[in-house]
């Protein structure tokens, strides 16, 4: 009996033991959860670093003035254009080939013709200079920005707003939303800054290498902060999306909001379940019914039509000088590689139409002004430079593509992007996103496009944010 009492007791112990075990790794578990969950909460950021792009050695001081800036053009800069497209040699297309084989030559030579004979580039200088230019210099480079003030301002709340572009565009796409922004709208209103990226339109380019999205980023921080504002919205598209992306990212505390209308992120587990998943079962991971038309198949609309649009980053991404030297000798060849991407990005099924439906959203003065702003400012070059030194290593590997981003953010996805993101893939890496939208209409150029439908997501995002 007391051999029976002494095991009873033991086993008793043992029960008592195993059962505090139990609670304790629970316990440990639930705060390993707990840290996990509160460590991906967290807040983080990346170092703002420093650089010096200018040419020769960094002088001891810089000069932080801000100084009017005025488009201006001449005779001698028209005259000259007038000569080298009158010198132009073409070739020939294929039979039915509309844009299937890039920008078709017969189409071209109406195009140029009516650049020729009909734009008038003295009265889009003036159309330019509607708002009122600037520059300033930041680590070394002239920086080129639009300040648009809204018109009345009594009894509204103003929100600073910074808008940045990409390629092959430049801050004129912004020409059509700005009205809509500085106006009232149902309160809000915006005080906007377009900057030129440097190496695009009036910014000066990089005189070293290395100027990437990191650089850019910093650059336009100091610009705000210069221009007094200490915190601010960010919208952006293309190369702008990860340039505010990654101000975002420096300086969380300074971003009130940051919205897109391009947004990448499609690597790890949860993209590849979903890709294998989604087509049957899209609900079980995240995906929406718009998700799935716009993905599916995925190797036809994500693989085989990027590797159809993509041969420019290619190039760009290797060999910048080589890609941009006849075009920054060519005013028609310079045309025809930015305004097929109008055509294309808009809208891939343009590829078969004769004239691209480069005039279904935008007026031709609009996009040869475009042409006109790297044309005059030699900046094709520069600008696809910029490729080069994003692209020099693995993107992976960038510290801003380990590092999450945690401002409130608003995606809006317009369905002819070149590439779709739902939101559940942009959860991974966007950490809070407080609006997330189908666009009915619109491809790459959303601002460009449709400036309306951008504008109306934009200010719904910022009431959210803002808690109207």
């Amino acid at each position: 009996m007391e051999r029976l009492q002494v095991l009873k007791g033991t086993f008793c112990s043992l029960d008592a033991f195993q059962t505090q075990l139990l609670i304790g790794s629970a316990v440990a578990a639930g705060g390993i959860l707990a840290y996990m969950v509160q460590k991906r909460r967290q807040v983080k950021s990346i170092s703002l670093g420093e650089g010096w792009w200018g040419a020769g050695e960094k002088p001891l001081s810089e000069d932080d003035q801000i100084y009017p800036f005025k488009v201006q053009t001449s005779d001698e800069e028209i005259e000259d254009l007038h000569e080298r497209i009158d010198r132009t040699r073409y070739a020939d297309p294929l039979e039915d080939s509309c844009f299937q084989y890039g920008f078709n030559s017969t189409h071209l030579k109406k195009v140029v013709s009516y650049w020729r004979h009909t734009f008038d580039w003295k009265k889009q200088v003036e159309v330019l200079n509607k708002y009122p230019h600037f520059k300033t210099k930041i680590e070394g480079l002239d920086v080129h920005f639009i300040h648009v003030r809204p018109p009345h301002r009594d009894n509204q709340k103003v929100l600073p707003l910074m808008l940045v572009h990409g390629w092959p565009g430049s801050f004129y796409e912004f020409y059509r939303i700005l009205p809509l922004l500085t106006e009232n709208q149902d309160g809000v209103v915006f005080e906007v800054i377009c900057p030129s990226i440097p190496g695009y339109a009036f910014s000066e380019a990089s005189h070293k290498q290395g100027f990437n999205s990191l650089a850019a980023a910093r650059i336009f921080l100091t610009l705000m902060e210069r221009l007094g504002f200490s915190q601010f919205y960010l919208q952006g598209g293309d190369w702008g999306s990860l340039i505010t992306t990654n101000m975002s990212q420096m300086k969380p505390q300074c971003v009130k909001g940051l919205h897109l209308n391009m947004c990448m992120s499609n690597k790890g587990f949860k993209v590849m379940l979903s890709l294998i998943v989604g087509p049957y079962l899209p609900f079980l991971v995240g995906l929406s019914r718009e998700d799935v038309r716009r993905l599916f198949p995925f190797f036809e609309k994500n693989v085989w039509e990027i590797l159809k649009e993509s041969g420019y980053l290619h190039i760009q991404a290797t060999k910048p000088d080589t890609a941009g030297c006849g075009a920054n000798d060519s005013p028609v060849g310079l045309a025809a590689y930015i305004l097929e991407k109008f055509s294309t990005w808009t809208d891939n099924r343009n590829r078969d139409l004769e004239d691209g439906g480069l005039e279904r959203k935008f007026s031709l003065d609009d996009l040869l002004t475009n042409v006109m702003i790297y044309w005059t400012t030699g900046s094709i070059v520069s600008s696809m430079r910029f490729y080069k030194e994003n692209f020099k290593g693995n993107p992976d590997n960038r510290v801003d593509a380990k590092t999450g981003i945690f401002v409130p953010t608003g995606l809006a996805a317009f369905p002819n992007e070149l590439l779709h993101c739902p939101k559940s893939w942009a959860q991974i890496r966007y950490r809070n996103i407080q609006s997330y939208n189908y666009m009915p209409r619109g491809g790459h150029f959303a601002a460009f496009e449709e400036p309306q439908l951008l504008a109306n997501d934009f200010v719904q995002f910022v009431k959210k944010v803002e808690k109207f």
